[in-house]
């Protein structure tokens, strides 16, 4: 078989063979199809598409290309939750915390933030001495011990995914629906998991920008799943404005411990996400619903799962009971509103990038983040402002990008005469069980 005939069959809109699919990908790990072919075929993918037994094929070559992970033999149900990435989206570590308190085993493997995005990784490591990097044996032994676990992606899980995912991010190839759900499936089939729960973000500030993009990836999501024999629901929720009032690593951290402290003390839309995709965790694994996150958010019992959780993981626990051992950035600096009024609208893909100016994201996989720096005090749409108040705080080491950044947030929120204009009453705009 050669790897021009699999590519040309491709661009020239054939349907691929899994025995096509699988030598190609097998030869692309192991570096005898080069970076130049794939690129090629990547974009006659993204050009031609790929039809659902071909994304599940190509799943299923990219899972093969490493190790799978098998719990079978610790005892109880096995679930995850994936988000496609927003901004302040920091509802996992609450989520996991209320889950295992349930009785339910989370293995998660997350990733980084890159763009206007946060990552899960980075803001566990704003948590002084968490570990994210422990083998899988270490990944193991947490979830057997304490119910949860939370690491990177490690170098023998879907290598393929790793070296395509690197490719397609510098040849303008990332938008792909059947690349997209092929990539992360890969990642969580191998996760040894019985059901999974997916987050699927519209709107300004995600990679689906239209409900109908989100909607496609999510049924492609789920029907890959479907073919792997998994219990996989999908919601689509809305990014069109940010998750809870921080954005940046150890100010999200610090507001998602604030989730464990019960409703009064959790802003809404952070307490919402948590409650409903933990409680659909909690059903397929027969073990219960979102009544149940509430209760053990409200009675600490979720919180005391977490602290747990980072003990285990290397972690500071009393971070966990609000001890100030987050590290803290050199200054704050107050945006103020320029007029009375409401809050219209609030730009989540804005104030991300803002944040990414001040140190709080990366433009590339290799930079260095910061993980004091970021934005607080982000109000949600439906907010009455007055002018001198203020609509955000902005964290600072740096301030070489202070006064692009400060530019950016003023121009995010949007501040209109309105009296009409209402708090959204909900985050989740559909779901999607196959």
């Amino acid at each position: 078989m050669r790897a021009v005939d699999v590519i040309r069959k491709k661009r020239d809109g054939g349907a691929l063979e899994p025995n096509e699919i699988a030598w190609l990908v097998d030869a692309y790990t192991r570096g005898e199809v080069a970076d130049y072919q794939m690129s090629a075929f990547a974009m006659a993918v993204v050009w031609r598409g790929m039809s659902m037994d071909e994304t599940v094929a190509l799943t299923r070559a990219m899972l093969a290309s490493g190790r799978v992970l098998d719990f079978a033999h610790v005892p109880g149900v096995k679930v995850d939750k994936h988000s496609t990435g927003g901004v302040g989206d920091k509802i996992s570590l609450p989520l996991v915390g209320a889950v295992a308190a349930c009785g339910v085993k989370v293995p998660m493997m997350s990733g980084r933030g890159l763009g206007h995005t946060g990552g899960t990784l980075d803001k566990l490591e704003s948590i002084p001495g968490f570990r994210v990097d422990l083998s899988l044996e270490e990944f193991e032994r947490v979830l057997t011990d304490v119910g949860c676990a939370m690491i990177g992606q490690t170098a023998d899980i879907c290598p393929a995914d790793k070296k395509l995912y690197a490719l397609r991010d510098v040849t303008a190839t990332v938008e792909s629906i059947p690349l997209i759900a092929a990539s992360i499936m890969s990642k969580k089939m191998a996760e040894g998991i019985d059901a999974l729960v997916l987050d699927v973000k519209v709107g300004r500030g995600a990679f689906m920008k239209t409900r109908d993009d989100a909607e496609k990836l999510a049924r492609t999501m789920v029907a890959i799943g479907r073919g792997f024999g998994k219990k996989v629901v999908a919601y689509l929720t809305d990014m069109s404005e940010p998750i809870g009032s921080a954005v940046g690593n150890a100010l999200e951290a610090k507001e998602s411990i604030q989730a464990f402290a019960g409703a009064k003390f959790t802003r809404s839309d952070l307490r919402e996400l948590v409650v409903v995709l933990g409680g659909e965790m909690l059903r397929l694994a027969g073990a219960g619903g979102p009544d149940d996150i509430a209760r053990v958010l409200d009675n600490g019992e979720a919180r005391k799962k977490f602290r747990q959780l980072v003990v285990a993981q290397g972690g500071d626990g009393t971070a966990v009971d609000g001890a100030p051992v987050f590290a803290k950035a050199a200054r704050m600096v107050r945006v103020n509103a320029e007029a009375d009024g409401k809050v219209k609208a609030v730009d989540a893909e804005a104030i991300g990038r803002a944040a990414m100016l001040l140190g709080a994201g990366r433009r590339m996989t290799t930079d260095k983040i910061d993980p004091t720096v970021g934005i607080t005090g982000v109000p949600l749409v439906g907010t009455v402002v007055r002018p001198g108040r203020a609509i955000a705080l902005l964290h600072v080491n740096d301030e070489s990008n202070l006064a692009e950044a400060e530019g950016m947030v003023k121009g995010a929120i949007e501040i209109a005469a309105d009296p009409s204009i209402a708090f959204a009453t909900t985050r989740i705009l559909g779901r999607i069980e196959g």
